[in-house]
C-alpha cells in the first residue's frame, strides 16, 4: 500500500473531516474541519466524499513524500506556494506524486488553513464515527494529536486518473455576518452598536477551540456569568474582560458566558480563514436571511462536482524557445540607430 510520509509540518495541522454531529447532548464536541468548503473542494477533486478525512494544514509550511507507490492528492483553502520536486502546482487542483517525490508547501498567504485531500481518503480507525482530531479530548485517528514530522498516512494507490481543477467562487471581503442572540439582552443597544461599528482583529493566541478577538471592551449589563447553556459553532461569547471569543469546532458543548451573537454557518469558514492581525467587521442580519444563505451554501456544496474542469497542459520545449526569436525586432532604448521610425508610407499604408 502507498503512504504519504510527513517530512515536516508546522503546528495547528491535523487530520480533520466533517466532524461528529449528533452527540453534543452527551458532551461530545463536534470537531471537524474549520473551513468546510475548502475540505469539500479538495475531496471533490480526488473523487472522495465531500467531508472525508483530509490533512488540515495550519499557516506554516509542510512537506509530504510519497512512499511505496504514487499518491494522488488535491490542495484547496488558503493560497500558498506549492511544488512537487521543483515543479510548481496550483491551488484547487489535483496532482499525483510519483514514488519518492515530495510535495512542498509554503506559508499561507491571505488565509490560515489549507486542506490536502488524498485519493481514497485518510486511513484510520473512526472514533465516535469520525477521524477528526481533538487533541484536548484525545480523539482522532490515525494520530489523536497534531501531526508531526515522521508521521505516515496510509493511502490507496493513485488511480492514474487525469488531473482536474475546480472553479470556486471568489472569496468575499464583505463583513462577517452574524445573528444576534441568544443573550443579546445582556447588552445595551449602544454596546451592540459598538460591536457592529468597530474593527476587530483575531488574536495570535486563538486556536481551534476559540478565536479571541481584539478590539473595544464590550460591557455587560449585569455581569458576565449566566447559567451554562448550549453553544454552537460560531457562538460569540463575551467573558469578564469584555473581549469576545468566537467558538470554533473544538469548543465545549456548553458555556457560562453571555453570547451576544453567532456567526452564520455560511460565513464561518470565511471567518476562520482570516489571518491573525487582519482587521474585519461584523454585520447583523435576520434569521430568515441566515437561513437563505445556508441554503445557498448547501447548494454550492452539492454542486461542487459540476465545477470540475480538465487541466489543459502542454510540454514546453525550453531548448527550442532559446533558439526562437520571440521578441521580434529588438531595439536598444539608448541606441537611436536601432529605432524604427515610421515613414509616411508606413503610416498611410498601401495605395
Amino acid at each position: 500500500m502507498s503512504k504519504l510520509v510527513i517530512a515536516s509540518i508546522g503546528p495547528a495541522s491535523s487530520v480533520q473531516d466533517g466532524g461528529r454531529p449528533g452527540a453534543q447532548r452527551y458532551g461530545l464536541t463536534p470537531g471537524g474541519a474549520i473551513d468546510r468548503l475548502a475540505l469539500a473542494a479538495a475531496n471533490t477533486l480526488v473523487g472522495n466524499d465531500l467531508f472525508a478525512a483530509a490533512v488540515e494544514i495550519g499557516p506554516f509550511g509542510a512537506k509530504f513524500t510519497a512512499r511505496g507507490g504514487a499518491v494522488r492528492v488535491a490542495l484547496s483553502g488558503a493560497p500558498r506556494n506549492a511544488d512537487i520536486a521543483g515543479r510548481a502546482v496550483a491551488l484547487d487542483t489535483s496532482m499525483t506524486l510519483a514514488d519518492g517525490e515530495t510535495l512542498t508547501l509554503g506559508f499561507a498567504r491571505g488565509g490560515s488553513f489549507s486542506y490536502l485531500a488524498i485519493e481514497g481518503g485518510v486511513q484510520g480507525e473512526p472514533m465516535f464515527g469520525s477521524l477528526a482530531v481533538n487533541a484536548r479530548a484525545g480523539l482522532g485517528s490515525p494520530y489523536p494529536r497534531p501531526l508531526q514530522a515522521g508521521d505516515e498516512l496510509q493511502t490507496a494507490p493513485a488511480s492514474g486518473m487525469a488531473e482536474r481543477r475546480i472553479d470556486l467562487p471568489a472569496t468575499s471581503e464583505a463583513p462577517i455576518r452574524i445573528v444576534f442572540g441568544p443573550q443579546d439582552d445582556e447588552f445595551t443597544a449602544e454596546t451592540k452598536k459598538l460591536f457592529l461599528d468597530s474593527e476587530w482583529k483575531i488574536s495570535a493566541t486563538s486556536d481551534r477551540m476559540g478565536y479571541r478577538l481584539e478590539g473595544p471592551v464590550i460591557q455587560h449589563i449585569d455581569g458576565h456569568n449566566i447559567v451554562s447553556d448550549g453553544t454552537v459553532n460560531g457562538s460569540i461569547q463575551i467573558p469578564g474582560n469584555g473581549q469576545p471569543i468566537v467558538l470554533m469546532p473544538d469548543r465545549g458543548t456548553s458555556g457560562g458566558y453571555p453570547k451576544i451573537a453567532a456567526v452564520i454557518s455560511a460565513d464561518l469558514g470565511r471567518f476562520a480563514q482570516i489571518p491573525a492581525g487582519r482587521a474585519f467587521r461584523f454585520k447583523a442580519i435576520s434569521m430568515t436571511e441566515a437561513h437563505a444563505e445556508l441554503r445557498k451554501f448547501r447548494e454550492l456544496l452539492r454542486t461542487l462536482p459540476d465545477r470540475l474542469r480538465d487541466i489543459e497542459s502542454f510540454d514546453l520545449n525550453i531548448e527550442a524557445l532559446h533558439d526562437a526569436n520571440v521578441a521580434g525586432h529588438a531595439v536598444s532604448a539608448v541606441d537611436a540607430g536601432t529605432w524604427h521610425v515610421a515613414s509616411p508610407a508606413d503610416i498611410l499604408g498601401p495605395d
